[in-house]
């Protein structure tokens, strides 16, 4: 009887080695990482943070870099359309004076005026009596009928000058148009 119960413990214990992989089957027991491992995938972790946060650094600049320059762009153009009245004034201040030293100072004045604009990157609309009706540059103010020869939808007298800065209308020609009878 003794015999059988050392048997039984041997292959218990045989067992229990199999079990755990022991037993010389070849396979091997899944092993914790090292401490090198460890600190390997921690350095991975924050390289992958790293180039997650310099990417959105880069874009957040580009986009406030964007936002700084349109907002100096409007704020420019807000402050030429105030202006804009006054070049107004000195156009028609020309038309109505009389004598030529006059007209010859408000000349050197509109003059002046027109380089600062284009120093701004603020240009005339380019358009003439004759011209085909743009809606994207022109704003119709007054209409008359066509008379005989003309074409609708041309512009017939020009109220006020529009001016734009690079792609941007800051004001709108406004002109007086011919539309059918």
């Amino acid at each position: 009887m003794a015999k059988k119960k050392d048997n039984l413990k041997e292959e218990s214990t045989a067992d229990e080695e199999i079990l755990k992989g022991n037993a010389g089957s070849g396979t091997e027991t899944a092993k914790e990482p090292t401490e090198l491992e460890k600190a390997l995938a921690q350095a991975e972790d924050y390289k992958r943070k790293w180039y997650s946060v310099s990417a959105e650094y880069d874009n957040y600049r580009k986009r406030n870099q964007t936002a700084v320059s349109q907002a100096y762009a409007n704020g420019a153009a807000e402050t030429v359309l105030k202006l804009l009245p006054v070049a107004d004034n000195f156009g028609y201040a020309y038309e109505s004076a009389s004598d030529e030293k006059t007209r010859s100072g408000i000349d050197k004045v509109v003059k002046s005026f027109n380089t600062i604009l284009s120093s701004v990157g603020v240009e005339l609309i380019p358009v003439a009596v004759g011209d085909k009706f743009d809606e994207s540059i022109m704003e119709a103010v007054l209409d008359f009928p066509c008379e005989e020869g003309e074409q609708p939808n041309t512009v017939k007298q020009i109220l006020k000058k529009g001016y734009k800065a690079g792609d941007k209308v800051i004001r709108y020609c406004q002109v007086a148009v011919t539309v059918e009878n």
